[in-house]
Order: C-alpha cells, then structure tokens, then sequence
C-alpha cells in the first residue's frame, strides 16, 4: 500500500490534511529552526521532543517514534508496570518491553512560540506503529466521547475558569535538594509571596503583578488561547483566568497550552506558577478548576439547554444531562480530582463542594446552574475539579456522565438552598475512596474500557501507596498548612 503511515491508515481529517500543506510555507516565513512534538502524558501534563525542520516534515507523513515510557512511569520516574516481563505488567502482549510508540502531529495545534526564537509547538496524538491506536491517550478517548455525542447532533460545549498560584523565585541555582530519585521527587524551588492575599479583588495588590500578567496575555493571544479576563483570587498571588467557551476538543486543547505555557512565560521573568490545588504554605487557601459546559446542537450551534419556560431552570436534555452528573459524581470524581491533594477541598462552607448538589446560581453547590428561558448563554458549572486535573480525561468523564443521563432519562433531585446541610451523595474525602468507586463503576468500565480503568487505576494506586508510605514513616509532624511535605514535593512543580 503506497503512501506514509498516516495516509495508509487515514489518520488525518480533510481539515487536518489542508492544515499540513500550508505548514511549510509557515516554518519558512517563520523561520522555525526547530519543533517541539508535545503529547499529553496521563497526568494531562506536556511531554515533548525537539526535532529539526526535515525530520517534522517526515513525521507529517510517517509520524515519529517515542518511547513508551511517559506512561508506564509515575510523576516521579519510578516504574509502576512491569515493562520488561511478558505483557508489560499489563496482560497485553504490545506493552512488552517498554516498547516504541508512534506520535501522529495535529496540524491544526501547529503554533510558533512567541517567547523562543525559532520553535515551533505541535500537539501529536499516539498510536502503535501498525497505526492502532493507543490504549492510554486521554485526547483519543476524549475524542471518542465526542463522538458518542455527535451521533446525537449534540457539541459539548466547554468553558474555562482555572485558579493556580504566582510566586517569585528566591533561589539562583538548583542544589541536590531539588533532585529526587525514581519514587521520590526532589523539594521545589524555593519562593515568596508576591502579594499579602485576602484582599479579594484589590487593585492595588494586583497591580503588583502586572507585569508578567501583561506578557502572559500577550502571549495567550499570540497563541490564540481565547482569553476573557485575569482577575487577583483570595489567597496571596491567587490568580483566576477564564477563557471563551469552545468545543470540548478546542478546549481541552487550550487548557493543556495554557498550563504548561503559563509555567514556562512566568519561570523566564523569575516568577513561578503552579497549579497545585493547595500548597504546603501557610495561609493558601485551595484552587480550583469550574468546568462550565453546555449543550450545542452541532448543526446550527444553538443553546440545547435554554428551557422554554421561566418557570423550569433547564430545558428537558439539560435535566437528564445534570441528573447523569449528579449519579456518577463519585464514579468520576477522580478525573476531575485525581491527586491525594486536591480532596483538601472538598470541605463544608467553603467554595467548594462536599457532597452531589445543584441549584441555580448558587456557589456552595456541586453543579451550579447559570442562565434560563431567553438565555443563549445558559450552562452549568461543575465546581468539583482541581486545577492539576487531565483536561482531555475531566472533559471525557462529563459526557460520560451526562450522557448516561439523557440515554436513561434521569430526573435531578430538588435543587439545595443549602447545600452543605442536603441529604445527598457524599463526594470522596480521599484518592483512596475516588479510586474505589471508579474501580466499582460499570458505566466507565464500558465507556473508558477495562483496559484504561485498570491501568489508570493501577497508575494512580502506585502515586497513593507511596503517599501512604511517607504518612506511616512521618505521620502529620511536618504537615504546614495542613499539607505534608509529600505532597509539597509531589505536586508543586509537577503541574
């Protein structure tokens, strides 16, 4: 069969092919030097290689190959999965040996990095290399969500409000303090405060961080991440960003660039982010991730969530779709909670929730109902999620759930007034109890397939028992702000 690995197995969309012809006339004017192949790793974090111009403009029609590694080891390194023993540790024959996979890049992702003289950046999807796709890519099973959704002429519509924390760099070089070992990750940097905190919204204090506030945005316009507003959150250098609602693939998308590019714009002006959800600084309060979605009809774009009545606060699709969230929330909590870390928010009377809630406008709640008849703009907004959450696996879970709601014609229970006194599911209190009710749920068994649940299980089961370790060796003696240093070290400059 003639033709490179990606035309034999028609792995581009007609878009995606229009998108690769024009991208060598734009390495040429840009005057690229070289390109960064990113994937996503099952964290939602960017791994990425640096190629040369000749050897991208192969992988546009073989691919590139990489080793499978990224996801067969933990945050830390270590290897969870027997990679060298028959099966990988897994029970399949293709995982044996750590074996090469073959990244697939996205034309349409192609960006040129304003902040780098020459690089360009390009999203790839994996696949074995007989074209077959890869059990693990979170952006491929995100996909296939969406395309449960499109048989139904439906979009799911998504938009982003993302809390993380700004600190600046007190340290000049690196020591062997910050290095860790396979199973343990070394400390972070260290870094201050770069404004007092708990002055909600206070100009003056935000003021003090413009600055790199101005290049970020400059930079999220440059890479057409469709920024709507940066505003100075509750604790010291808590920042919030939202951005316009896109397509749940754009989004997911979007999300994945702005982590990982807000990290890198910060760490070259003597700044540092991260999207912890609470770090092990006293006085941080916790960050979290609002997923707002709607529905579309994929034909005209229109609002499938708007009731037609004032008296009703969500059209009949809406109902069913909400009543799907609520009955899975603590099969899929874990998507969009997935660190020992981000359960210190589910906490009663804070902005966050502790238990499987909705009501309209009302920020106490699980699931906050926004809009109404007339409203074009009517959604709700998951509060559940923490910032260091795999967009394309938190994004996946929500159709999953909602989906599960309108096959089943699922009905809400009564919206809560007061939501932290409501006789409802209790949400997880640990990534011990989330994994549990992942491990238990037919439904994302059947949707993710029993391949990624047990492999993604066994992924995060390796994170918690060395979490586990330290507590039983170190117990909560140098817990700061209520976080041990495990978790410190784990998380801070991870994500």
């Amino acid at each position: 069969m003639s033709g490179g690995l990606i035309e034999r197995h028609s792995l581009w969309s007609d878009e995606q092919k229009r998108c690769a012809a024009e991208l060598e006339q734009q390495i040429k004017a840009d005057d690229i030097k070289l390109i960064r192949l990113a994937w996503s790793d099952s964290h939602g974090s960017s791994r990425a290689k640096e190629v040369t111009v000749p050897v991208f403009l192969k992988a546009l029609t073989d691919g590139y190959n990489i080793n499978v590694a990224t996801f067969t080891l933990d945050a830390t390194g270590g290897r969870v999965f027997r990679s060298f023993i028959r099966g990988g540790g897994m029970g399949l024959d293709e995982m044996t040996g750590s074996p090469n996979l073959t990244i697939i890049p996205d034309p349409s992702t192609f960006r040129t990095l304003p902040w780098a003289a020459g690089l360009g950046w390009i999203l790839c999807d994996e696949y074995f290399n007989d074209g077959t796709p890869f059990h693990f890519s979170s952006r491929q099973i995100l996909r296939n969500q969406i395309g449960r959704f499109a048989k139904k002429n439906i979009d799911l519509i998504v938009g982003l409000e993302v809390e993380w924390y700004l600190r600046r760099v007190e340290q000049e070089s690196l020591t062997s303090e910050n290095s860790g070992v396979p199973g343990e990750r070394g400390r972070p940097i260290e870094t201050s405060s770069v404004e007092p905190g708990y002055s909600y919204h206070l100009e003056s204090n935000f003021d003090l961080m413009q600055p790199v506030l101005s290049e970020l945005a400059e930079t999220y316009e440059s890479l057409g991440l469709p920024l709507r507003s940066i505003e100075n959150e509750y604790g010291p250098g808590q920042i919030e960003c939202t951005f316009e609602a896109q397509p749940a693939a754009r989004a997911a998308d979007n999300f994945f660039l702005f982590r990982t590019v807000t990290r890198q714009i910060c760490r070259r002006n003597g700044y540092f982010a991260t999207f912890m959800c609470k770090p092990a600084i006293e006085g941080y309060y916790t960050n979290g991730w609002h997923l707002h979605q709607s529905l579309a009809d994929r034909t005209n774009g229109l609002n499938l969530m708007m009731p037609d009545s004032e008296e009703e606060p969500l059209s009949p699709l809406a109902t069913n779709f909400l009543a799907g969230l609520l009955e899975n929330a603590n099969a899929s909590s874990v998507f969009a909670t997935p660190t020992v870390n981000g359960y210190r928010r589910f906490m009663p009377n804070s902005l966050a929730p502790d238990r499987a809630t909705w009501s309209h406008d009302h920020r106490g709640t699980m699931l906050r109902v926004i809009g109404g008849a007339g409203d074009p703009a009517t959604r709700f907004e998951n509060r559940i999620g923490e910032p260091a959450a795999n967009p394309y696996l938190f994004m996946a879970s929500q159709i999953v759930a909602g989906l599960d709601g309108i096959e089943r014609e699922l009905q809400p229970w009564d919206a809560d007034d007061a939501p932290y006194e409501a006789d409802r599911p209790m949400l997880p209190t640990s990534l011990e109890d989330a994994l549990n009710f992942l491990d238990n749920s037919e439904l994302f068994r059947e949707a993710f397939g029993d391949i990624f649940v047990n492999y993604y299980l066994g992924l995060k089961h390796a994170e918690l028992n060395r979490f586990k370790a330290y507590v039983e060796d170190n117990g909560d003696e140098d817990a700061e702000n209520g976080i041990s240093h495990w978790e410190q070290n784990e998380y801070f400059d991870f994500f």
